[in-house]
């Protein structure tokens, strides 16, 4: 019968015939294949027998080949392992050229496994973030399932740019060195294959909250797309976000729903991933002894996701947020990078830590901020100069999840979208959301691999998605 390595592991099938089909990591001494198959970080030893096995297989069992192993599964007579395979045949599915093969058994920068995005999985750091990353995206379709939200596919291209921040990357069939101009000189458009400028999404947000009026609760997993020439560790071109959208919910009821959101498919992994995390926490202790003392994290990384899944959160408005960090000790002795002047100021990631990790000791969640600093589309607060949004912050990361509850008032929105030039005719449909039944709304967006490096404690986010999009780089 065929199994996984995982199986082989874990069930008591010990002293039966078995057949596996892996990849080889290692091989010693001409006998010891160290076996990996992807279903768990450890390996299943081999034990050939050298003597009744072909030379010319011998010499095809190398590093990163592709194998069939039949044999028995019998208790380990060496160390480091309770079970081991005695194999009586073995076949080569596939060769490896030893000489080239880049993920070689020894330890590569995360900068040349970038390179090798395509075999970096091979690696057991890599393995484990990419389970870890399946288990999440399955926690958050189980977590919106069991609550009675309803999955929609929100466009990819779209016409409308719902941050309003203009960084979008434009859809078209035209000629780039051609295209056909109207009598003013410009680029017409109505030429183009949708006869308007289109782009791809940067939220589905607008979309959802279209479908939220009508379904009640629905929420969007999808791809979405910012141009931003930004070469950090915290950006990339192509992401994947998570946006639920609830009808007759407020912003109160928006924190409580984010909350409840985030520990449970945090909790999901604590239970389900739990080998993966142990040894991606061992490769954040062994990487955080290189630090200096005072960048060292004063908490594990179970233990950070264990910090906010049995923390109740924190909440703090923008004001009184900007009133603790204008009179923290940092901000006094300018050890911030931004220093806190005033009410208005954009946080910036360093205060978020701050609040989280020195001064409240739990995630925070951080509402009713200044209007001129967030959307058009968060409903406007009766002071006139905050809106109903709020942002998640989580230790070591700063802000997990943004929202808001959104401006059900048409006039209001109206004014919003005046104030900032945007084109009425450009979102007819979502004005008319405000005309037919509307309602109290609310919702929030969580970018899908920022959480992944919460869990798994990378410190690159193009370490957590298969092949990042960044800057000058669509490579595979």
């Amino acid at each position: 019968m065929a199994y996984t390595v995982s199986q082989l592991l874990t069930q008591d099938i010990t002293f039966q015939p078995i057949e596996i089909k892996g990849w080889v990591r290692t091989f010693r001494a001409n006998r010891f294949i160290a076996l990996n198959d992807g279903s768990t970080l450890q390996n299943i030893q081999c034990v050939v027998d050298f003597e009744n096995t072909e030379e010319d297989v011998l010499k095809r069992i190398t590093t990163g080949a592709a194998v069939h192993v039949k044999g028995e599964l019998v208790e380990s007579q060496g160390k480091g392992q309770k079970v081991e395979i005695q194999v009586n045949s073995i076949d080569i599915l596939g060769d490896s050229d030893p000489d080239t093969f880049p993920i070689q058994p020894k330890k590569h920068s995360f900068e040349f496994l970038r390179e090798n995005a395509h075999l970096r999985t091979r690696t057991n750091t890599f393995s484990a973030v990419m389970r870890l990353r399946s288990a999440l995206s399955f926690a958050v379709h189980k977590y919106f399932t069991e609550n009675g939200f309803y999955h929609m596919h929100t466009p990819i291209i779209t016409g409308s740019d719902a941050e309003g921040a203009g960084e979008m990357f434009r859809v078209t069939t035209m000629d780039a060195k051609n295209p056909p101009l109207n009598d003013d000189g410009k680029v017409d458009y109505n030429e183009d294959f949708f006869g308007k400028e289109t782009n791809l999404t940067v939220s589905g947000q607008l979309e959802a909250e279209t479908y939220a009026m009508s379904l009640g609760k629905v929420y969007t997993f999808g791809p979405t797309f910012r141009a931003e020439n930004s070469n950090t560790s915290r950006h990339l071109a192509e992401f994947w976000m998570i946006e639920p959208e609830v009808a007759f919910m407020d912003l109160a009821g928006n924190m409580d729903l984010a909350e409840d959101f985030l520990k449970s498919v945090l909790s999901y992994v604590l239970e389900n991933n739990r080998e993966d995390l142990e040894f991606l926490e061992k490769r954040l202790l062994d990487e955080e002894k290189t630090k200096p003392q005072a960048e060292r994290s004063e908490m594990s990384l179970i233990e950070k996701i264990k910090f906010v899944v049995d923390n109740h959160f924190k909440r703090v408005s923008y004001t009184e947020a900007i009133d603790i960090l204008r009179n923290s000790k940092p901000n006094k002795k300018k050890k911030f990078k931004f220093l806190i002047e005033g009410w208005g100021a954009d946080l910036q990631s360093e205060h978020e830590r701050f609040l989280v990790e020195k001064h409240f000791k739990c995630p925070v969640i951080l509402f009713d901020y200044p209007a001129n600093i967030k959307a058009f589309y968060m409903r406007l607060n009766e002071d006139g100069k905050t809106v109903r949004a709020m942002d998640i912050l989580f230790p070591g990361i700063g802000e997990m999840v943004g929202g808001s509850q959104r401006e059900e008032r048409l006039e209001v929105l109206k004014e919003k979208m005046k104030a900032l030039d945007i084109p009425e005719e450009e979102l007819w449909w979502y004005l008319d959301l405000r005309k037919y039944g509307t309602a109290v709304h609310s919702g929030f967006g969580l970018g899908f691999e920022r959480l992944v490096m919460f869990a798994t404690g990378m410190n690159n986010i193009r370490d957590v998605i298969p092949y990042p999009r960044t800057p000058q780089n669509a490579e595979f």
